[in-house]
């Protein structure tokens, strides 16, 4: 089924255009080394499943081994662009259908899409690999790794492949066993997302207002600086859901960090240094730096890094068993004030 209300709202064909001249031109990948790629990957990926699920204790409980899709960044800003269109159906619906509807606005639609373009393009060129939690049930074994990226991080840094192949999969295994392996995880997510996207409006009106507003913040210094300018411009309704989702994504990636750094000694060759260099390449200067704070993107990096040393405290102070209480229920998921003190989550949750 066609969703014509987010069609109406972004051009997601413009925006597709728009993604593809942002993400660039890759050198060219011959087909005999995609397939070599691909094959790697798939062989690293069997054995993420393995390692990551006698680690973690998270099982696929009977479900399908993870299936890798090695694509271009193309394919990388289809696969996504289409998610995002999916997502945004019923928020668009409400703006556009709604007793207060805005109407089409084609020249809103053509911003809007360039916008999304811009913002895949720049992510297209950094990503390496991707577990898209909104795929469909039959799809919901398979994980993105994007060939070009990887071949090109490989080539400049000289990292061992398979190693890196490796290294790179458990990771993006350890977010499938999060999805598949807790019941209450994916529609957690999808409650959030949606409690956020449905406080979104088109009132030029109540934007106005917000940004007043987030200016007198900004002067008198009230605001949370950590969280980012975005965050200066939500309501306070906005506010809570972000920052939940905030805690939410500091977990999750911190897990996944910590798991891929714990499993790495003596099956990684150059895991620590794989490590320093994809830090210095999420921190880097300029452009990217600007488009980074641009888009929130320096938020999500800091927040990271918390979430890893989060898991790290949580797991010297209580043990893996008590980590593992984080998985129980959603009241265990931790606040992003239990993030910054771990020691208050093991309180709360691992010895309460």
């Amino acid at each position: 089924m066609s969703p014509a209300a987010s069609t109406r709202l972004v051009d997601w064909e413009g925006a597709g255009r728009s993604a593809r001249r942002f993400a660039g031109v890759t050198a060219p990948v011959p087909p005999a080394q995609r397939a070599h790629l691909a094959e790697d990957v798939a062989e690293a990926v069997s054995d993420a499943d393995k390692l990551v699920s006698e680690f973690t204790g998270l099982d696929l409980a009977g479900k399908p081994g993870s299936r890798p899709w090695v694509m271009t960044r193309g394919e990388w800003i289809d696969q996504n662009l289409r998610g995002f269109e999916q997502l945004l159906e019923p928020v668009a619906r409400k703006l556009l259908d709604g007793p207060n509807g805005q109407g089409s606005g084609n020249l809103r639609r053509r911003v809007l899409g360039f916008q999304f373009g811009a913002i895949m393009g720049f992510l297209a060129r950094k990503v390496l690999g991707q577990y898209d939690l909104f795929l469909p049930g039959d799809d919901r074994d398979l994980i993105y790794f994007v060939g070009p990226n990887m071949l090109e991080l490989e080539r400049r840094h000289r990292f061992p492949k398979r190693d890196f192949r490796l290294w790179l999969a458990l990771h993006e295994v350890t977010h499938r066993l999060q999805f598949e392996s807790v019941p209450w995880l994916r529609p957690y997510v999808s409650d959030l997302i949606g409690s956020y996207l449905g406080t979104i409006e088109l009132d030029a009106r109540k934007l106005m207002e917000r940004l007043r507003r987030a200016l007198e913040e900004m002067r008198a210094g009230t605001h949370q600086r950590d969280l980012g300018v975005l965050f200066a411009l939500m309501s306070p309704e906005q506010r809570e859901t972000f920052r939940r989702m905030q805690a939410l994504m500091s977990l999750l990636e911190g897990h996944g960090n910590y798991v891929m750094q714990t499993l790495s000694p003596g099956r990684v060759r150059g895991g620590e240094r794989m490590q320093r260099t994809l830090q210095q390449r999420r921190r880097q200067g300029g452009l990217g730096r600007a488009m980074q704070k641009a888009v929130g993107l320096d938020v999500k990096v800091r927040q990271y890094d918390m979430g890893t040393n989060f898991v790290a405290e949580v797991s010297s102070l209580a043990g893996d068993r008590g980590f593992a209480r984080v998985w129980e229920r959603p009241e265990n998921v931790p606040t992003l004030e239990e993030i910054a003190r771990p020691e208050d989550w093991v309180e709360r949750v691992a010895t309460g």
